[in-house]
């Protein structure tokens, strides 16, 4: 029997019946299967609906709230705790929307995490071995167990970010000590700015939402990779109801996605020693004006330690200008101060940051399931070296303090023939070289006609730095 009215729970023949749970495949999203893992594996094996809450203007924004479902699936050969709080077994369940305009991704909204409760035992990633009848507090293996949007949405279900662990999963046995109450209708929901969502103001793009599971089983199996997936999503434009559209990518995180919709993009996964994994995405655009537009993520899928910073090398002499930054805003009394990365170049670099874990804990870190992302021009195609990830939170003794990917970087300034030594100044060292070789070949023949003469002595004095 399955009653999707309100939340709460009845008592039916003696078998608890949690409402707001719903078969998953009464919906058009099916879901993909996967292989077993060794020991419990949750997924998001659906995103499978939508509540739309309303609006509610904070600080001159108009705000919308909204919640998604999400369909979990166990598969893993283990059944995966799943104890209603104060029991520290179950999932946590953040999510967040994205938006891809002009070829760059941004996340626009984030909610509070949904704190789990009761698993139902259904079949919509594989065939099930239920864990128990009714409602019990494990999934079984190969089970699936659907949370609506309107149990996703629950406020008071809904649990502060920072309390969680992103890479062990753990979190306090009761939740929210210390938090505000939730504001009426948009409190601790999937928050998103009613202008971000306006296709007059954002021509061209496309939005999804990412749900993402966070369990202390499944990252103490090594299992907690693949605990995201995404789908698309539509506003219409008059009331902002969304529409979900195509199917859920199941064990995809929103920075893959980006590829989906920009085949330019590269992304590169950087897991980090006793932590988690951050994934680097990034593209580089010829602007046909002799300059170059670099595109940079950072998505932080699940570790704690958490990026402060973000490093890109820029070769002496290149110049860099437009330089951008985006994150996304934290709401709802969550501690995390929102404050925008700097940037500055300097020492052959570009780099933004935030404060550091000494000078404030709260900082605006690159946090567990989030995405921020960075931009500029340069007068240079491209190259490639590694850009560094600075970690926000210490390590134990030996950790390193920051992580490194290869990609696409601003390439050196073209060597101009008159510039002998290649330190892109013309001056007396490369008259010397010319002097030295006078009469001869090579070094020195700027024109290339076989003989270093006073055509090149010429040509290196108009070009004289």
């Amino acid at each position: 029997m399955k009653i999707s009215l309100t939340l709460g729970g009845l008592l039916l023949g003696g078998v608890a019946i949690f409402l707001g749970q719903v078969d998953a495949t009464a919906g058009t999203d099916k879901g993909e299967g996967g292989t077993a893992s060794v020991g419990a594996d949750v997924i998001v094996g659906a995103i499978p609906d939508v509540t739309s809450y309303g609006a509610v203007t904070v600080g001159g924004v108009v705000t919308r709230a909204y919640a998604f479902g999400t369909t979990s699936c166990n598969i893993g050969n283990a059944q995966l705790n799943w104890y209603a709080a104060p029991n520290v077994n179950h999932p946590f369940i953040p999510m967040g929307m994205f938006r891809v305009k002009s070829g760059r991704i941004e996340q626009i909204g984030m909610s509070w995490g949904k704190h789990g409760y009761c698993a139902l035992q259904q079949n919509l990633c594989s065939t099930c071995t239920p864990a128990g009848s009714g409602c019990p507090s494990l999934l079984g293996v190969g089970c699936s167990d659907p949370y609506t949007s309107s149990l996703n949405g629950a406020v008071g279900d809904l649990g502060t970010r920072a309390e969680v662990n992103g890479a062990t999963g753990a979190f306090p046995s009761t939740f929210n000590v210390g938090m505000p109450s939730a504001t009426a209708t948009i409190g601790r929901r999937l928050q998103v700015a009613q202008t971000d969502l306006s296709t007059t103001l954002h021509p061209g793009s496309v939005y999804f939402v990412e749900g993402q599971y966070i369990h202390p089983q499944d990252a103490l199996a090594q299992n907690d990779n693949n605990n995201a997936s995404w789908r698309a999503v539509t506003f219409n434009q008059t009331s902002w109801a969304p529409t979900l559209s195509g199917a859920t990518n199941q064990q995809k995180t929103a920075i893959e996605a980006w590829r989906v919709y920009n085949p330019a993009v590269t992304t590169s996964n950087i897991d980090i020693i006793n932590d988690g994994r951050m994934i680097v995405g990034f593209y580089v655009r010829d602007n046909a004006d002799g300059t170059y537009r670099y595109e940079y993520a950072v998505q932080n899928m699940n570790s704690q330690r958490a990026g402060q910073s973000f490093s890109v090398p820029v070769p002496a002499g290149v110049t860099v200008t437009n330089i951008g930054f985006h994150d996304v805003n934290y709401h709802s009394g969550d501690p995390t101060v929102g404050t925008d990365w700097a940037s500055s170049v300097s020492g052959g670099a570009i780099t933004w940051s935030a404060q550091t874990y000494a000078q404030n804990v709260n900082a605006n870190a690159l946090k567990f399931a989030t995405l921020y992302n960075f931009w500029f021009d340069s007068n240079t195609a491209p190259t490639q070296a590694d850009a560094t990830i600075g970690l926000f939170r210490p390590g134990a003794a030996g950790e390193p303090t920051s992580v490194s990917t290869l990609v696409k970087t601003p390439g050196p300034l073209p060597v101009a023939p008159a510039d002998l030594n290649g330190d892109s100044i013309i001056d007396g060292a490369d008259l010397a070289i010319l002097l030295n070789n006078w009469g001869g070949t090579g070094a020195g023949d700027i024109d290339g006609n076989g003989s270093v003469d006073a055509a090149d002595l010429a040509a290196m004095l108009n070009a004289w730095s």
